[in-house]
């Protein structure tokens, strides 16, 4: 029943990243075609973020496809980083579009054009209806999936960006503050390049096998070495492979006994990082001595290389 529901909702995630696709294609067409006729670059800059999410969701969904991939030899933990990939891949195409806006925004400033601004909230309009929409579309999946509730946070925002650029056309329609569109550019970039930097700052994170935010290894130490016949818990490992998997290794060390012995308090240590810290691969090493019954890390000891005479060998 369990595999079943996962499977199901794997299903319904390819599902919404490709209505979510079609829905943010159209958009950024109409708004981009509205802000030229409009003379407007903060429609033409909310259109170009639109088109990014459009390629972003498209990055997403080829990497969630190749995610599901199963491991092989080659790749033992399966292609889950893939998505983590795509991220990055996502983040430099948004940096790419911000450097895009800013340089239109400021001939503005230096030369401001007129503007219509009917043309600039109705398009604004669509972009509020479309991504409210999308919002709508990926709201439920979210409560369950991670990447889903990105996007959905995403779009969320964009959908409150697009009010900013509606409110500014209802503006301009009465007051001809022509330089409000660029200067709202502007302020659509720096909305979008606070969001990106800590989407990037993630991946990196991710990639460097940095220890997941929300997990401390002194915790982590501390519950293990709670349970009956534990001695004592270190060199401790955890780091994200992708989406809903962590990986963690460690040494725990007990009294010198027959290995088989150790298998009751092998699955308890397992039941307590997957219930109590959300682990779903560990692999742990018994030991009845310790590099040092306090430590948390141990050092990695390097083999030193073999010389012979002038030469040096592996």
């Amino acid at each position: 029943m369990a595999h079943d529901h996962h499977h199901h909702l794997e299903e319904a995630t390819g599902k919404v990243l490709l209505w979510s696709m079609a829905i943010n294609l159209l958009i950024p067409i109409l708004q981009i075609i509205g802000g030229m006729l409009a003379q407007s670059m903060a429609v033409v800059s909310d259109a170009i973020h639109n088109f990014s999410d459009c390629t972003g969701l498209l990055v997403a969904y080829i990497a969630y496809r190749i995610s599901q991939k199963r491991p092989s030899p080659k790749f033992s933990f399966g292609f889950r980083r893939a998505e983590i990939f795509a991220a990055v891949i996502n983040t430099s195409l948004i940096f790419g579009a911000c450097l895009f806006i800013l340089w239109e925004a400021f001939n503005r400033i230096k030369n401001p054009e007129p503007i219509s601004g009917f043309l600039v909230a109705a398009m604004a309009l669509v972009g509020v209806f479309g991504n409210g929409f999308t919002v709508l579309l990926l709201s439920k999946g979210a409560k369950e999936n991670i990447n889903l509730r990105g996007a959905f946070l995403h779009m969320l925002g964009d959908m409150l960006v697009s009010v900013v650029v509606l409110i500014s056309g209802v503006i301009i329609l009465f007051k001809p503050w022509y330089w409000l569109d660029p200067l709202l550019s502007i302020g659509i970039v720096l909305f979008i390049l606070k969001s990106s930097c800590s989407l990037l700052k993630e991946a990196v994170h991710i990639l460097m096998e940095g220890v997941p935010h929300h997990l401390e290894l002194e915790a982590i130490q501390e519950a293990l070495e709670q349970v009956p016949g534990v001695l004592g818990v270190h060199h401790l490992h955890v780091w994200t492979v992708g989406p809903k998997l962590l990986a963690f290794t460690g040494h725990v060390q007990v009294q010198d006994q027959e290995l088989s012995r150790l298998t009751p308090l092998k699955e308890k240590i397992k039941h307590i990082l997957h219930e109590k810290f959300g682990i779903e691969h560990a692999v742990l090493e018994f030991e009845h001595q310790s590099c040092d019954p306090k430590a948390l890390l141990c050092p990695i000891h390097r083999p030193k290389r073999e010389t012979h005479g002038k030469h040096d060998h592996v």
